[in-house]
């Protein structure tokens, strides 16, 4: 069953093209399908049907696992049950007859105007790491990026002399976005200043943002750097990278963007993702509105 698994991987990194972060999400979903399998002493695909996926999904709710990982798992499952079917691996298909339960939509979190100038003034850029984190945050909220984008920035994706950055998204789907002048002048600072002092001498790196030891800062690095800053900047809100993208898409609604430019910036391919910013503005005019109309 795990050679079946790889096969899958296999299929989706050469002939889908996902990104690697998609791919390791579907094999965890698929490694605790299959160990639910071989508990229950299953040996061949064709022993699996409906009640049996049916009896995998209700341990998860006995798990009390959230209702957006049930989701999330139901999704893999069908798309590798459709792969087996197609491989001939499967005579029937057990996902056919199973519905997709329905996701309780919840609006991201996002920080005020206010709340985002104070966390990206937090940073002491007297030193090298606290202007390359101001540059990280200048970026993140001029730009909408992913936190993984960021990360994966390299040097020849800069166009600041246009006031542009290219970047490769989820799928390996290219995109350019344009830069506010803010933020390309502490990226010029930090590039100047900070990173070059940082890169080890005869280790040349072709990322933008470095760690203390010269190699491409990580996902993980980002995050704990941005929980320090969070708390100096004294916001009691739960705060992630993404946090910032959220912001940087309702942002640009609240001052009159048009939803397809904003879908554009963010990378998503269905314009439905992107609607969820609209409710977010929604959510707010309703309480700003409660809180001052005098007969509300």
């Amino acid at each position: 069953m795990e050679e079946v698994l790889e096969e899958y991987v296999t299929y989706l990194q050469i002939e889908r093209g996902l990104s690697a972060n998609t791919i390791e999400s579907y094999r965890r979903d698929l490694s605790q399908y299959i160990d639910f399998l071989k508990k229950d002493g299953k040996k061949d695909w064709n022993e699996v049907d409906r009640f049996f996926v049916l009896s995998f999904l209700q341990s998860l709710k006995e798990e009390n696992k959230s209702s957006n990982t049930i989701i999330r798992m139901v999704s893999s499952l069908r798309k590798f049950h459709q792969y087996l079917h197609q491989e001939n691996v499967m005579a029937l298909d057990p996902m056919l007859h199973i519905d997709t339960p329905k996701k309780a939509q919840k609006l991201p979190k996002i920080l005020s105007a206010s709340e985002v100038e104070r966390l990206i003034e937090a940073p002491d850029t007297s030193s090298k790491l606290g202007l390359r984190d101001r540059a990280i945050l200048e970026v993140m909220y001029a730009t909408g990026l992913r936190v993984s984008e960021v990360t994966n920035l390299k040097m020849d994706d800069l166009h600041l002399s246009m006031g542009l950055i290219q970047t490769k998204g989820k799928g390996d789907k290219e995109r350019i976005i344009p830069i506010g002048g803010t933020a390309i002048k502490w990226l010029e600072e930090y590039l100047t200043y900070s990173r070059s002092k940082l890169e080890q001498r005869g280790q040349e790196s072709p990322y933008v943002f470095l760690n203390h030891r010269g190699k491409s800062l990580s996902r993980q690095g980002v995050w704990k750097n941005l929980k320090a800053l969070v708390r100096k900047a004294c916001i009691k809100k739960e705060v992630t990278p993404h946090t910032l993208r959220h912001s940087f898409a309702t942002h640009l609604l609240e001052n009159g963007a048009d939803l397809r430019v904003v879908q554009e910036l963010l990378g998503h391919s269905d314009i439905s993702t992107t609607q969820i910013y609209t409710h977010i503005t929604k959510h707010r005019l309703s309480s700003v509105y409660k809180t001052y109309h005098p007969r509300a």
